[in-house]
């Protein structure tokens, strides 16, 4: 499955959508980038004069690119018969380091810890361009399709 399928059959569209590419993808890890754009609707009122992207969107972020790409890229075979994947994220523990700026790229790179009863667990963690760490985290999902 190439890369750009699996980002067509990503359940988001703009601009709830945060991934731009996938640099790699095997059965056990990931690897995507996204870049937050200078108009993203939510730098508006996340602050004033000041804005930086909340933690809540660098977690969507990590789930979009760590467990639903590679979740789609974990069941591609059974998906190629159903043609569509539910999902739904059954919990999350982040640590977050540095803020994400307007214009900024990042780096998502996931590990998966455990893909059972269509339960996917995975290592997440978002780089910004320097290598720095911006957050990591645990990141749990449901995957029905």
């Amino acid at each position: 499955m190439k890369t750009s399928e699996i980002i067509a059959l990503l359940p988001y569209q703009r601009p709830f959508l945060f991934v731009d590419d996938i640099v790699s993808v095997t059965e056990n890890n990931i690897v995507g980038h996204y870049t937050f754009k200078d108009d993203e609707f939510f730098y508006e009122g996340h602050f004033k004069n000041n804005p930086i992207t909340p933690g809540v969107i660098l977690t969507e972020c990590m789930a979009q690119i760590g467990l639903v790409c590679l979740g789609i890229y974990l069941t591609k075979n059974e998906l190629m018969k159903a043609e569509k994947l539910q999902i739904a994220l059954t919990s999350h523990q982040m640590d977050f380091y540095l803020p994400v700026l307007p214009g900024e790229k990042v780096h998502v790179h996931s590990e998966k810890e455990v893909f059972r009863f269509n339960k996917l667990k995975c290592n997440v963690k978002m780089l910004n361009e320097d290598g720095e760490l911006v957050a990591r985290g645990l990141i749990s999902g449901m995957l029905k399709v």
